[in-house]
C-alpha cells in the first residue's frame, strides 16, 4: 500500500514539474517572441527612416528657396534622430558600428545648425554644398546596404535574436548575414569619413584637448587609496576597497569604497595628479541645523582644499535636508558654464557628501575668450519686458550643438518665478530661457 501511495506522489509530482516546465517554456518563448518583433520593428524602421533620409537631402540639393531650405533641413535633423533611435533598440552592443552612429549624430548637428540659422543673412558657402553633396552620397551607399539586408532579412526569414546568440557566442566561428550587412554599413561610412567629409563643417573635432588639465605625476594604488582617505575623511581603521579602473576611457581613474555601520561612501580620482572626479557619501540626514548660506561656505571651502578655485557659484537648491550647489570657474568676470561642479552638503553638520567635478576637468583649460560685440544695454532689450532683470553677467554656454557662446546671463523674476535668460553676445540672439528650481516642497500624506 505504502508503495502505491509512494508512486502516486512521485507521479503528482512529475505531472507537476511536466506542466511548471511546459509554462516556464512558453512564457520563454512569449518573451524571445515580443524582443523579436520589437527588433524587426526597429530595424525596418531604420530602412524606412534612411529611404526618407536620402530622399530629403536630395531635395535640398535640389531646392532654390532659403524659405523652403530651412524646413528641409529641420526634417533632416529629426529624420537623423529617429535613425539614430532605431539603431539604439537593436543588438548592436558588441558590434562595431560607432562610425555609422557617430555619422548620423555629426549629420543631425550639420542641419540643424545649418537650419537654425539666418539663410537670407548667411547662405549655405560652396564648402557647406559640398558637405551636402557628401552626405547624399553617403547616406545614399547606406541606405542600399540596409535595403541590402532587409531583402535578406525577408526572403530568408533571418532572425535578431540570431544575432543575439551570434553575439554571445562571439569566440564561436561563423556567418551572420546581419551583423555582416552592418559590418559593410560600418567600413562604407568609415572610408567616406576620412575622406569626402569637411570635418570642421560636420563637428568631427574628436575632443583631443579633454582633460588637458590633469597634470602632474601618476599615483600607484597605495598613494591612491591615502589620497581617497583624506578626500573621504576616514582613517586607516575603516577598510577601504580599491580597484583600477579606466579600460578603454579618456583617463584612467582608481575607484574605492568604503562601509561601516552608520554610512557608506564611493569615490573615483584620476591616476594622473589624483583629482577627485566623483565624490559619494550616503548617510541618514534627518534634521537641518545649517542654512543654505553657511552650506555654500562650507562648499567652497571644500573645493579650495581640492585646488579648485576661483570658482562662482551659478544655483543653489535645498532638497530636504541636503543642499546642493552649482560652481563655474570665474574667468576675469566671464563665467564658464562648461566646466561645472557640483556639491551637495548635508545640512545637519554642513560636512559634504558629494562631489561631480567631471565637466570641470574633462573641460576646464586655457580658452580664447571674445569680446562682446554687443553692449549690455542692447541685450537687455532682447529680454522680455514683462521679466523684471535683477542681475547680469557674461558667460560662456554650449548651444544646442555643442559650440561654446559667449552671452549676457540676464536673472530676472516674472510672476513669482525666477529665470536665467541667456542672450548671444555676437548677434544678441535669446540662446535660452532656464526657469530656476524652488525650495524642494515636501507633501504630506492626506488623511483619510
Amino acid at each position: 500500500m505504502f508503495r502505491w501511495v509512494v508512486i502516486g506522489v512521485l507521479s503528482i509530482g512529475l505531472i507537476g514539474v511536466s506542466i511548471w516546465g511546459y509554462q516556464e517554456h512558453q512564457e520563454k518563448n512569449e518573451v524571445m517572441i515580443q524582443a523579436e518583433n520589437a527588433y524587426q520593428r526597429s530595424f525596418h524602421d531604420l530602412a524606412y527612416h534612411l529611404d526618407l533620409l536620402h530622399d530629403k537631402i536630395g531635395s535640398a540639393l535640389a531646392m532654390n528657396s532659403r524659405e523652403r531650405l530651412s524646413p528641409q533641413l529641420v526634417e533632416i535633423w529629426r529624420l537623423t534622430s529617429q535613425a539614430h533611435g532605431d539603431v539604439g533598440q537593436l543588438p548592436l552592443a558588441f558590434v562595431p558600428f560607432n562610425k555609422t552612429e557617430e555619422f548620423l549624430s555629426q549629420m543631425g548637428d550639420f542641419s540643424y545648425r545649418t537650419a537654425v540659422r539666418d539663410l537670407d543673412q548667411k547662405p549655405l558657402n560652396d564648402e557647406e554644398i559640398e558637405t551636402l553633396e557628401s552626405l547624399y552620397e553617403m547616406s545614399g551607399e547606406i541606405e542600399k546596404e540596409i535595403r541590402s539586408v532587409q531583402n535578406l532579412v525577408l526572403k530568408d526569414q533571418l532572425r535578431w535574436m540570431d544575432v543575439q546568440l551570434a553575439l554571445a557566442n562571439k569566440d564561436e566561428p561563423g556567418d551572420n548575414t546581419i551583423l555582416d550587412g552592418f559590418q559593410t554599413v560600418e567600413n562604407k561610412v568609415e572610408g567616406y569619413s576620412e575622406g569626402k567629409i569637411h570635418s570642421s563643417l560636420m563637428g568631427t573635432s574628436s575632443k583631443e584637448d579633454s582633460y588637458q588639465m590633469i597634470k602632474g605625476d601618476k599615483f600607484n594604488q597605495s598613494d591612491a587609496k591615502q589620497k581617497m582617505r583624506e578626500i573621504l575623511g576616514i582613517n586607516q581603521e575603516i577598510n577601504l576597497n580599491i580597484e583600477k579602473t579606466g579600460e578603454g576611457a579618456k583617463v584612467s581613474m582608481y575607484s574605492g569604497s568604503f562601509q561601516t555601520d552608520k554610512k557608506s561612501g564611493y569615490l573615483d580620482i584620476t591616476e594622473q595628479g589624483g583629482y577627485p572626479v566623483t565624490v559619494m557619501i550616503n548617510r541618514t540626514v534627518d534634521r537641518t541645523n545649517v542654512s543654505l548660506h553657511e552650506a555654500t561656505q562650507k562648499a567652497k571651502t571644500y573645493l579650495n582644499k581640492l585646488d579648485f578655485n576661483d570658482l562662482a557659484l551659478v544655483e543653489s537648491n535645498q532638497y530636504d535636508h541636503v543642499g546642493v550647489f552649482h560652481f563655474v570657474p570665474n574667468n576675469e568676470d566671464v563665467w564658464v558654464y562648461p566646466d561645472a561642479i557640483q556639491v551637495k552638503v548635508a545640512l545637519d553638520n554642513g560636512n559634504v557628501i558629494g562631489m561631480v567635478a567631471k565637466d570641470y576637468l574633462e573641460n576646464h583649460g586655457e580658452r580664447d575668450i571674445p569680446k562682446p560685440t554687443i553692449s549690455e544695454k542692447e541685450a537687455r532689450e532682447v529680454v522680455n519686458p514683462n521679466v523684471e532683470i535683477q542681475d547680469h553677467h557674461l558667460a560662456v554656454i554650449e548651444d544646442d550643438t555643442g559650440v561654446e557662446v559667449l552671452t549676457y546671463v540676464f536673472l530676472g523674476v516674472k510672476n513669482q518665478d525666477t529665470y536665467k535668460i541667456f542672450v548671444n553676445a555676437e548677434n544678441g540672439t535669446e540662446e535660452r530661457v532656464e526657469r530656476l528650481k524652488q525650495k524642494e516642497v515636501k507633501y504630506e500624506k492626506r488623511k483619510r
